[in-house]
Formats: structure tokens, C-alpha cells, sequence
């Protein structure tokens, strides 16, 4: 289950995100500065030279190049002649991640730091602060504000806990009153975002790493990590491990260590990246190395910094079908691949895993939502239900026999409740249903008929805009056959 407070930190070399921790646990602003030093204001050209000196990229997933991001901003600022907003998220939507909420709480003036960094150098006319509404890092950051002064007026905007609300457009909708979902269309928050300025908007490790690395300079920050990725990351190790952490290291460091540091045992995969990221063996990381490439490098991503390892005694597959169902269940329901996609990616998946459809089945439902949505969800979805196909193989052989590998679901991905706080499913009474298929007419975006003309539908929840569709299903079904009813 998710957690509710924040886990513990560990680090892997030198620390300095995490410097101070273990003397002060939370930095206040006196022991912040005895811990990172003065900072003061940097110019536009210098900031944009340090970013891209140290490659700074997105520490939220995307991986984005933050000096593109900030000469956007620029260039957008002088052509439109308006000022600039700088936002951070700290939203932090995967349920599995915490590193920005350990941020929150321990170090919330490195991430202010870096906020006033790129506000002064924009020169912008506001900062705002994107949290989840689940109180883990807004109390910290309320009591950092008051602690010191900001270049420009500094509001915390709070979003609902939910996986979509971290993205960017969903934040920056969110931020200017609107639904917190994805806009329908893509759009560059550089060009027009929060009150409709050019909007700066990164992640809230991203401004940590800046006000490190303007502190200490290029060339000390490039002192860790690799070549082509410099400096520390920050993970968080759950799943089966059975001392999950937050853990910085210097990119390049032998995943192996990480799974030793916090103790995590032999099993069948490990998930990289996060619910939208990829599964890989575990010969795959035992020589993977914890940076973009080199994790790339043996099928997985680094993602938001997101390690979830599975043990031996759970059910691979039917951990990864959970997820499936639960990210169905969070699309914001606006375009077809997320709105009729994604339920037909967690009914296939829900299949290959009963044994009753082959993993072509799950091909074809991934195949029908890659890159079509108006966000990243129905690609990230896909990915991951792939990436377990190809991964737990073995146990989908064994599934397919109609054995079933003999492993309970123990439940070690981290999911949330579910997003309406009362879910409910579909359960059909097979001994009345006669197939009249008035139901699949009435609700198709969930319901459809299989090749005997019955029907068929998914495990999971019925997504919540879908709700009103399903009761109406219920109530024409003539046999009295289907039926909605708490999902546990």
C-alpha cells in the first residue's frame, strides 16, 4: 500500500541534495546555509552556461533539457514582451515516487533556491509551487517561506494526489483554475501558461540540482557522476525491498549497490522508472549502471527515479495487471486512446494473465493507443504493460496452461486507493445472462461482446466517467444478470 510518511534516506558516495540530513534531519534556513553556503542571483547568459555545462535535464521523467527549456522562456518573454512565471512541481502524481516530498520536507530551501535562481534571471513576476493534496510537503514548505525572503511573491498551489495531476499541462491548467487534467491539445507552457505567460516549468529536483550547481560550480559538480550525465540522482527504492529509501548517488553507480543498500531480495523483475516506466530482468540489473544510458543500455529508464523490485513469493503478472487497471482508471477520460484505449489495455491484460487470450491480445490493445493521446499516459501505459509481457514471460507460459504460476498478489507496487474514494466494478451472474447484449449497446466504451455474443468486460474499477454509462447498463439488462458493486 502507499505509504503515508516519508521514508528513510540513505546515500551512495558523497551527498549533496541530501547533505545535512543527518546532522539536522530537516534544514531550517540557519542550518541550510551553515550546510550549502551563500547563493546569490546569477545573470541569464551565466545560468543558461551552467545548465548547459552540467547537462541538466528533467529530473520529473521527460528527461527535457532545462537550458531549452529556460531559453524558451527567454525568447518567448522578449518576443511576446511579457514577464515570465517560474513553476515547480512538486506534485509528485506516481504514487511509488517520494523523492520530491523528502525534498519537501528535509530540504525546502535548495528547492526554493533554485526557484529564485531562474525567477531572477527571467526576471518573473511570480513563482508558484505545485503539492500534492495529501499535506506531506506543504507544511515544510509553509514554514520555509516564512523563513526568508523571496525575489518575487511565492504561492503554493495544491492539486488533487493523482497519478495525472503531475503533469505539466495538468499543473499549469490546475494553477489557472481549470479541471487538473491534461489540456486536449499539446501546448507550450513556454509560450503561453500560468495566467496565460510564458511559464518555466520543472520539476522540484531539477531547481534542487541548479542551486547545488550554481553553488559549487561546473567543474566540482561534474566531480560526480559520468561524462555525459554529471551529478547526483535521487531514487526511491520500494517493492520488496525490506529497507525501502530514498537513496541519492552519483549517476553511473552499479544499480547492484542500490538493491544491496536497501536489501532487496532475489526475484523476477524489477520496475525502473516508475508506472510509466519498464520492467528488466534481474541479470539485466545486475550490470545495469543507474544513469539514462545506462539503464537504457539493458531495456529499462531511469524515469523520475522510481526502483519498485519484486520478490519471489508474489505474482509478477498480477501485480503488473493491478497497475494497468489503476492507470486505466486515472486517464482524464478526454481522448479516445485513454478514454475506450486504456480499458481495453487492462481487459487484455486481465486475460493474458487468466490464460483466456494470448499476449498478442495485449499487442494489439498497446498498439491501438501508442502515440495517439493528447499526453503521455496512453504511451507510458502501454510501455509498461509490454515491458511485463516480455519480462515475466515465463510466468505468462504458466498462466496460459490455466495452472497459473500458484503465487498470490501480495501487493507490492504502491498503489493508492482509488481516485473517486469508492470504487465499483461490473460482476455479471453468468446462470441469467442470455447474451441479449443490450449492455455493450448502452456503455461500448467498457463493455464488449465476446465471439459468442456475451459480454466482456474488465476487472478493474469503472472509470468514473463512465459510471453513470454502467448503471444504465444495469438497469436495461433484462435478466437482471449484471450488477455494480464495491471493488475491494
Amino acid at each position: 500500500m502507499m505509504r503515508t510518511t516519508v521514508p528513510p534516506v540513505a546515500c551512495v558516495g558523497g551527498p549533496r541534495l541530501t547533505a545535512g540530513f543527518a546532522e539536522f534531519g530537516r534544514l531550517d534556513l540557519l542550518a541550510h546555509e551553515e550546510v550549502h553556503g551563500p547563493i546569490g542571483p546569477v545573470e541569464p547568459a551565466a545560468l543558461l552556461r551552467l545548465a548547459e555545462a552540467i547537462d541538466l535535464k528533467g529530473k520529473g521523467g521527460a528527461g527535457f533539457p532545462f537550458a531549452r527549456k529556460l531559453r524558451a522562456v527567454l525568447e518567448s518573454c522578449e518576443r511576446q514582451d511579457l514577464a515570465a512565471v517560474v513553476v515547480v512541481n512538486a506534485t509528485e502524481g506516481e504514487p511509488a515516487s517520494w523523492k520530491d516530498k523528502v525534498l519537501l520536507t528535509r530540504a525546502p530551501h535548495l528547492v526554493l533556491d533554485g526557484a529564485a535562481l531562474a525567477a531572477y534571471a527571467l526576471d518573473a513576476e511570480e513563482i508558484v509551487i505545485g503539492v500534492a493534496d495529501d499535506d506531506v510537503g506543504r507544511p515544510s514548505l509553509t514554514e520555509a517561506l516564512q523563513e526568508r525572503r523571496m525575489p518575487v511573491p511565492t504561492t503554493i498551489v495544491t492539486v488533487p494526489h493523482r497519478f495525472i495531476s503531475g503533469e505539466g499541462g495538468a499543473l499549469v491548467n490546475g494553477i489557472n483554475g481549470l479541471p487538473h487534467i491534461p489540456p486536449g491539445t499539446k501546448k507550450r507552457s513556454s509560450d503561453s501558461g500560468v495566467n496565460g505567460l510564458p511559464t518555466l516549468l520543472s520539476n522540484a529536483e531539477t531547481y534542487a540540482q541548479l542551486a547545488v550547481a550554481a553553488r559549487i560550480g561546473p567543474y566540482e559538480y561534474a566531480a560526480l557522476g559520468t561524462d555525459d550525465e554529471p551529478g547526483t540522482v535521487l531514487l526511491t527504492v520500494t517493492g520488496a525491498a525490506k529497507r525501502p529509501a530514498v537513496v541519492e548517488c552519483a549517476a553511473g553507480t552499479p544499480l547492484r549497490e542500490i538493491l544491496e543498500l536497501c536489501e532487496v531480495p532475489d526475484g523476477p523483475g524489477i520496475l525502473m522508472g516508475g508506472y510509466h516506466g519498464k520492467w528488466i530482468t534481474p541479470e539485466a540489473a545486475a550490470r545495469a549502471e543507474v544513469s539514462r544510458r545506462g539503464l537504457a543500455a539493458v531495456g529499462g529508464t531511469l524515469g523520475a527515479g522510481i526502483i519498485v523490485p519484486l520478490g519471489r513469493d508474489t505474482c509478477p503478472l498480477g501485480e503488473a495487471a493491478q497497475v494497468v487497471r489503476y492507470l486505466a482508471g486515472e486517464s482524464a477520460g478526454q481522448c479516445g486512446p485513454c478514454k475506450m484505449g486504456l480499458p481495453d489495455l487492462a481487459r487484455a491484460v486481465d486475460l493474458a494473465v487468466s490464460g483466456s487470450a494470448p499476449i498478442e491480445v495485449v499487442r494489439a490493445a498497446a498498439g491501438d493507443v501508442k502515440g495517439r493521446g493528447a499526453c503521455s499516459h496512453p504511451d507510458g501505459t502501454a510501455r509498461f504493460a509490454l515491458s511485463a509481457m516480455e519480462v515475466f514471460a515465463e510466468d505468462l507460459r504458466l498462466h496460459a496452461t490455466g495452472e497459473g504460476c500458484g503465487k498470490r498478489v501480495k501487493g507490492l507496487m504502491g498503489l493508492p486507493g482509488a481516485p473517486d474514494g469508492n470504487p465499483q466494478k461490473l460482476t455479471l451472474d453468468w446462470s441469467r445472462c442470455d447474451g441479449h447484449g443490450l449492455c455493450a449497446h448502452v456503455v461500448p466504451d467498457f463493455i464488449r461482446l465476446d465471439g459468442n455474443g456475451y459480454p466482456a468486460f474488465p476487472a478493474t474499477p469503472v472509470p468514473t466517467w463512465l459510471r453513470q454509462g454502467a448503471l444504465k447498463a444495469v438497469k436495461v439488462c433484462p435478466e437482471l444478470a449484471l450488477r455494480l458493486v464495491k471493488a475491494e
